[in-house]
């Protein structure tokens, strides 16, 4: 399944529309996604062709949730998949990082920064949760939000690969500049994987398991013995 033909959800209470926009939105909801073409997708999500579009990747929050689902992403399917719907000014991939795990992780952010991604990465931090106990903060939201708010003016729409509530304040933000904000995670894992004020927030929900045809990543062939 396509992104174009992917189970949307509409939250008409975050943003005013027409009445015929909201029929509109019923009758392909009533119709179902199989028989939608990209162009009556791209209607119903009031987006063009031309749409300038930006890509917010959480790694962190995204592989827990595709893990939860069970497979794995391709990041070049992604951004073939995403670019067939407007051009995409910037993708985005933020993670943090120990020490130890740079080795691991390091393959990845070097192909990502070398196949159309820009990459941010900063260490992750340890604290004292005041009861004597070390914790690792690895919020990203600081960096999203400054690419975000600096990018706004020149995108008609961007797409949010987290859960996390904290980035709710940053949605509203951009909104409040003229940008469509869609979100891009999981409500069929066994917990939900998206704060609940963070998908209020939003214009558009997209169930990322709906992509899994369009961006999974093949499995790897077993070598003959």
């Amino acid at each position: 399944m396509t992104l174009a033909s992917a189970q949307l959800k509409f939250l008409p209470s975050q943003f005013s529309r027409t009445n015929s926009f909201y029929r509109n939105v019923r009758l392909a909801i009533r119709k179902g996604s199989k028989s939608q073409t990209r162009s009556e997708w791209c209607g119903v999500m009031g987006t063009e062709m031309t749409d300038r579009i930006a890509l917010f990747i959480d790694g962190a929050s995204l592989h827990n949730t595709v893990r939860s689902l069970g497979f794995e992403v391709d990041f070049r399917r992604l951004l073939t998949e995403f670019g067939k719907h407007g051009q995409i000014v910037r993708a985005y991939f933020y993670t943090v990082m120990r020490d130890d795990e740079f080795s691991s992780i390091k393959p990845l952010v070097d192909w990502l920064d070398y196949n159309g991604y820009a990459v941010r990465t900063k260490p992750a931090k340890e604290h004292d949760d005041g009861e004597g106990r070390r914790r690792m903060r690895r919020n990203i939201g600081v960096e999203l939000a400054v690419d975000a708010l600096e990018i706004a003016r020149r995108i008609d729409q961007a797409f949010l690969f987290s859960g996390d509530g904290d980035l709710r304040v940053i949605v509203e933000a951009i909104r409040r500049m003229g940008v469509r904000v869609t979100i891009v995670s999981s409500i069929r894992t066994k917990s939900p994987m998206i704060a609940d004020e963070l998908r209020r927030e939003a214009d558009v929900f997209l169930e990322l398991e709906t992509l899994r045809a369009s961006i999974e990543r093949p499995p790897h062939p077993i070598a003959p013995e």
